[in-house]
């Protein structure tokens, strides 16, 4: 497959990955408040889709990909392993510096006086968003199309608890359900930004393939831990939490070895 066709199908997915955000957040019109296990729920329920996407469509392909394309046969999971390391300490690195603001923890990293509480909200969402937008735009690696697809249904599931628990949120303190939802939906934008370089990137260089994958793979599973599963075991609802992470990621690991 040429990789024009690697780059449309990367944006192209990714974009459609962020209509879930898009439609969680159009929720808010229907559902004004969430109870805080149900929160906890659907956003670990998000978390185990995230964990299985992570194995089965970025981590494993890396592997497969090393294999082929390093001679040496330790180069490859060597580079895996040094791209899932590199996704985290980048993610690690912008939650240091970037103001954004955890759901029940409260705000975290940099100066955030000046900062509008709204602003915080979206830099939280974006910080979600983008490495679930590289990870679909990676996915279809060497025109692997199904694994592309695969991954942009299960960040799309996954997003739209997200998009929902966002606006509700953001209900919360003030704002109309239209401003919750369309701050919501513009959250999920950067989704189509994060696919479109992940797709150039592997496009332009297949020996890139097993970096951007595990990359990829590597800053989802600092979200997962950093960010969600803190936030879901913070409110004495761990044990739900931790059964609604394991459907999500019994779900994920079906449509990948299904469709």
């Amino acid at each position: 497959m040429d990789p024009g066709s690697v780059v449309f199908m990367g944006f192209m997915a990714s974009l459609c990955a962020s209509a879930g955000t898009a439609l969680g957040s159009l929720g808010v019109f229907t559902i004004r408040k969430l109870s805080r296990p149900m929160e906890d729920g659907l956003l670990s329920l998000a978390a185990g889709i995230m964990l299985a996407a992570t194995f089965f469509s970025l981590l494993l392909p890396a592997l497969e990909y090393g294999a082929e394309n390093y001679a040496w046969k330790h180069a490859g999971p060597l580079a895996v392993a040094g791209g899932t390391f590199l996704g985290a300490a980048i993610l690690f690195i912008i939650h240091q510096y970037v103001p954004h603001e955890h759901f029940s923890r409260g705000r975290e990293g940099g100066d955030t006086y000046k900062l509008g509480r709204i602003w915080l909200f979206v830099t939280a969402i974006t910080l979600h968003n983008f490495p679930e937008g590289l990870a679909v735009g990676v996915g279809f690696a060497g025109g692997e199309v199904k694994n592309g697809v695969t991954l942009a249904i299960g960040i799309g599931l996954q997003n739209i608890p997200e998009g929902l628990a966002v606006s509700v949120a953001l209900l919360s303190v003030g704002y109309t359900p239209l401003r919750s939802a369309m701050i919501g939906i513009a959250s999920g934008l950067v989704e189509p930004v994060g696919g479109l370089l992940g797709a150039v990137a592997v496009a332009s260089l297949e020996m890139l393939m097993p970096w951007a994958l595990a990359f990829a793979a590597g800053a989802m599973l600092f979200i997962i831990s950093d960010e969600i599963i803190p936030e879901t075991h913070n409110n004495g609802n761990q044990n739900l939490a931790t059964f609604t992470l394991l459907g999500g990621f019994i779900l994920m690991m079906l449509l990948d070895t299904l469709l």
